[in-house]
């Protein structure tokens, strides 16, 4: 037979129960908003004003380390020569090796297109650490979906939480229209005030046609 006490004892410890699972509760849902309140402050954008586009030869030789910003918020694509060091107008079909439209990079090569150009991710690499890139192995554009690369399909991270993309941290090789080899990081997607669709890059550039960097 059951004491008093003994159900006096039971009856206690199961009304602890309930107060610790909504103790359980409350924490979690302070963490939660914790965490929202954090993800919803406005993170620092880098951004970089957009480089003039004055597309000169640079000949022959290893060109950089170079910073270029390109704004391509328009409908119509725009494009970028290595050889010139530039953004370009109206190019002839193989006087261009990217063309970038907001956040879609594609090379100069693939079906439909006239170059031999293809791109490559070299993944998580220092930047200043390249000495040479692979000769072989670039992907050219697709048309599986919309025509794309589908090296530069995710070259970048996106926040559901505040709608920013952020670029990764890897390098991509570069085959030219003109089979010229070049490598490049993304650095930015923003342009002034925080505004999406100016793309900033570092590259180098061989204009010899050796894979070489050094």
């Amino acid at each position: 037979m059951t004491s008093k006490t003994e159900k006096e004892g039971y009856m206690g410890l199961v009304g602890q129960v309930p107060r610790l699972a909504i103790g359980i509760i409350l924490i979690l849902v302070l963490v939660a908003v914790v965490f929202v309140l954090r993800s919803l402050q406005s993170p620092e954008i880098a951004w970089f004003p957009v480089s003039e586009a004055i597309p000169n030869e640079v000949g022959p030789g290893l060109v950089g380390p170079i910073q270029y910003t390109i704004d391509a918020r328009a409908e119509q694509s725009v494009f970028f020569d290595f050889s010139r060091g530039s953004m370009v107008t109206s190019p002839g079909p193989n006087d261009w090796d990217l063309e970038i439209s907001r956040f879609n990079i594609k090379a100069n090569g693939g079906n439909g297109f006239t170059g031999d150009g293809g791109i490559l991710d070299l993944g998580v690499i220092a930047f200043d650490s390249i000495r040479s890139v692979p000769a072989q192995g670039y992907v050219q554009n697709s048309r599986d979906r919309d025509i794309t690369n589908p090296v530069m399909d995710h070259w970048y991270n996106y926040s559901w939480i505040n709608h920013l993309l952020t670029s990764k941290p890897n390098v991509f090789a570069v085959r030219t229209a003109d089979s010229r080899y070049a490598f490049l990081e993304i650095l930015s997607y923003y342009c002034a005030g925080a505004r999406a669709g100016c793309l900033t890059f570092r590259y180098f550039y061989q204009g010899d046609g050796s894979p070489l960097f050094q």
